[in-house]
C-alpha cells in the first residue's frame, strides 16, 4: 500500500508541478500590472485596481466554465477514444468566441453605469474604463488559450504548458515597458498600457499554444484545426459542467468582495490589513487549486478507463500532497505572521492587525486543501451541479450570516467576518468529504452491479448489504428466476417423452451406457474412472 500511495504521490507530483508553476506565472504577470503601475503614478495605480476589481471575479468564473473540457476530454483518453477529442476542443473554443463577444457587449452597454456609480475622479474614471476595455480584449484570448492548454495538459505534457506561459512573463514585463513608460517611440499610457502589455502578452502566449499544437501530432492540431464546419458536440454536457464550475468560482469572489465593502467601515488600516490577510492567503491556495486541476484530468481518465479503484487511489495521493503542504504553510504563517506582513507594509498598526488576520487565514489554507481537490476529484466524475449547491449553501448560507452576526450582534468588528469565513470554508470542506463518500460509492455500485454473475453470484451478494444493492440486485435475481421458468414450461414436451419412455430409458442405461463409458474414459488413469 505505501509503495503505491509512493507511486501515486510522485506521479500527482509530475502533472501538479507544471500547472502549479503555470498559474504562478499568471499570478506574476498580475503582480507586475499592480507593481508596474504603481511607479507609474498614483492615479494609474488605482485605475489598475479598479479595473483588476471589476475583471478578476468575471475572469475566473469564465475560466472555470471553460474547464469543463477538461473531465470531457480526459474521460475520453482515459476510454481510448481519442478521436472524440477534437471536437470537444473546437467545442471550447466556440463557447471562448461567444463568451468575448458577450463580455464586449455587456462592456458598452453598462460601462459607464458602473463606473458613475463608483464616483471616481476624473482621471481615475479614464483609466480605469480603457484598462478594462483592453482586458476584455486579453480575456478573449486568455479564453482561446484554455481549450489548447486542456489538450496538451491531458495529453501528458503539462510542462509544455508550465514553459509556454513562463515565456509570457518577461514578455509582460518587456510590453509594460514600452507602452506604460513610453519606449522605443511609444506613447506613455500609464495604467492603460497595463492593459494593452496583457493583450500582447496573450495573444503572444496563443500563438505559441497553436504552433506547438500544430507540429505536435500526439496534440492533434490538424484535427482541431481542420473541420470548423462541424458544429457543436458535447456542448449540453459542456454547459451541465461548465455553468455549475463557473458560477460556483462567482460565488467565492462574490463573498470576498462583499466583505471587502463591509471591511470599509472599520478604518484604512484595517482594510489594508485584510487586504495583506487576504492577498497572502490566495497566493498560498494556488496549491491546492493546481492539485485540484490535476486531479481533474487524472481522476477523469481513472473514470473513462473505469477504473475506479484507480481514481481512489489518486485522490488519497492528492490529497496527502495538500494536507501535508497546508500544514507547513499554516505553521510558517502562524510562526512568521509579523515578516509576511512587513513585507506588504511599513506601519506598524497594520502590522499587528494583518498578524492576526493571518492566524485566521492559516485556517483558510487547512480546509482549502480538503474542499479544493474534492472539488477536482468531483469534476473528474463529471459531478458539479451539487457541488455548486453545497457551495452557496456554504458560503452565503452559512459563512455570510455568521459573519453579519458576530458584527452587528456581538460586536465582534473586523474579527468577525474572519471567523466566518473560517466556518464557512470549514463548512464546505465537510460538504465536499460528504458528497465525494457519495459519488464514489454510487460508481463502486454501478460497477458491481454489471460484473456480477447472473444467478448464484446475484443471489448471494443480494444478501451482502456492504457490497450491492439488495433491492436491485433481488431484482434481476427475480428476472433470471422468470426466464428459467419460462424455458423449463418450453421443456414440457422434453419432459413428457422421458416419461412415456421410461423403460427405454432404463433398456438405454443397463444394455449400451457401460460400452460406452468404456470408449469415453478406457485409456484414462485408474484415478479418474468412475
Amino acid at each position: 500500500m505505501w509503495y503505491e500511495m509512493k507511486r501515486d504521490v510522485k506521479k500527482m507530483g509530475s502533472i501538479m508541478t507544471p500547472i502549479l508553476i503555470a498559474q504562478l506565472s499568471i499570478v506574476i504577470i498580475n503582480f507586475v500590472n499592480t507593481t508596474m503601475s504603481g511607479h507609474a503614478g498614483t492615479s494609474d495605480l488605482a485605475g489598475v485596481a479598479i479595473g483588476a476589481g471589476i475583471f478578476g471575479p468575471l475572469m475566473a468564473a469564465i475560466v472555470g466554465f471553460l474547464m469543463a473540457g477538461s473531465p470531457i476530454i480526459a474521460q475520453y483518453v482515459g476510454k481510448h477514444n481519442v478521436h472524440s477529442v477534437p471536437a470537444v476542443v473546437r467545442t471550447g473554443l466556440y463557447f471562448a468566441i461567444i463568451i468575448g463577444a458577450l463580455c464586449f457587449i455587456g462592456y458598452f452597454f453598462a460601462i459607464d453605469s458602473l463606473l458613475s456609480g463608483l464616483s471616481l475622479e476624473p482621471e481615475v474614471d479614464h483609466i480605469a474604463r480603457y484598462y478594462l476595455l483592453f482586458m476584455i480584449g486579453a480575456l478573449l484570448v486568455i479564453s482561446l488559450v484554455i481549450p489548447l492548454r486542456l489538450v496538451i495538459d491531458i495529453a501528458g505534457s503539462a510542462s509544455t504548458s508550465m514553459k509556454l506561459f513562463m515565456l509570457a512573463v518577461p514578455c509582460n514585463i518587456l510590453m509594460n515597458y514600452i507602452f506604460m513608460f513610453g519606449h522605443f517611440g511609444m506613447p506613455r499610457l500609464g495604467g492603460i498600457g497595463a492593459g494593452i502589455a496583457t493583450l500582447l502578452t496573450y495573444l503572444f502566449v496563443l500563438s505559441l499554444f497553436i504552433t506547438v499544437i500544430m507540429k505536435n501530432e500526439e496534440f492533434m492540431g490538424k484535427e482541431i484545426f481542420s473541420n470548423f464546419k462541424q458544429g457543436f458536440v458535447d456542448w449540453k454536457e459542456y454547459l451541465s459542467i461548465g455553468v455549475p464550475n463557473g458560477l460556483s468560482i462567482l460565488m467565492e469572489e462574490g463573498l470576498f468582495g462583499v466583505i471587502l465593502i463591509l471591511m470599509t467601515k472599520f478604518g484604512t488600516e484595517t482594510l489594508a490589513a485584510y487586504q495583506v490577510a487576504s492577498n497572502f492567503a490566495n497566493l498560498l491556495y494556488i496549491i491546492p487549486l493546481s492539485c485540484s486541476m490535476a486531479l481533474t484530468i487524472m481522476v477523469a481518465m481513472a473514470v473513462g478507463a473505469r477504473n475506479y479503484e484507480l481514481a481512489r487511489r489518486y485522490r488519497r495521493a492528492g490529497l496527502a500532497i495538500t494536507l501535508t503542504c497546508s500544514l507547513l504553510t499554516m505553521a510558517a504563517t502562524v510562526l512568521f505572521g509579523r515578516v509576511i506582513a512587513s513585507a506588504y507594509t511599513s506601519e506598524a498598526v497594520v502590522i499587528e492587525l494583518a498578524r492576526g488576520f493571518l492566524i485566521y487565514a492559516a485556517g483558510w489554507q487547512f480546509f482549502d486543501a480538503v474542499a479544493a481537490p474534492i472539488q477536482g476529484v468531483l469534476r473528474g466524475y463529471k459531478d458539479t451541479k451539487v457541488p455548486f449547491l453545497l457551495t452557496v449553501l456554504a458560503y452565503w448560507a452559512i459563512c455570510f450570516p455568521i459573519g453579519f452576526y458576530l458584527d452587528h450582534i456581538l460586536n465582534f468588528e473586523a474579527h468577525s467576518y474572519w471567523l466566518g469565513l473560517d466556518f464557512g470554508v470549514g463548512c464546505s470542506a465537510i460538504f465536499m468529504v460528504w458528497r465525494l463518500r457519495k459519488i464514489e460509492g454510487k460508481y463502486i455500485d454501478d460497477l458491481e452491479d454489471e460484473e456480477a454473475p447472473k444467478f448464484k453470484s446475484s443471489f448471494d451478494k443480494a444478501h451482502n448489504k456492504r457490497s450491492y444493492k439488495p433491492q436491485k440486485s433481488v431484482r434481476k435475481l427475480t428476472a433470471e428466476l422468470s426466464k428459467v421458468v419460462e424455458k423449463v414450461r418450453c421443456d414440457g414436451i422434453m419432459n413428457a417423452f422421458f416419461l412415456n419412455n421410461f423403460r427405454i430409458l432404463m433398456w438405454i442405461w443397463k444394455n449400451k451406457f457401460h460400452d460406452l463409458k468404456l470408449k469415453v474414459v478406457g485409456r484414462a488413469s485408474r484415478a479418474y474412472v468412475p
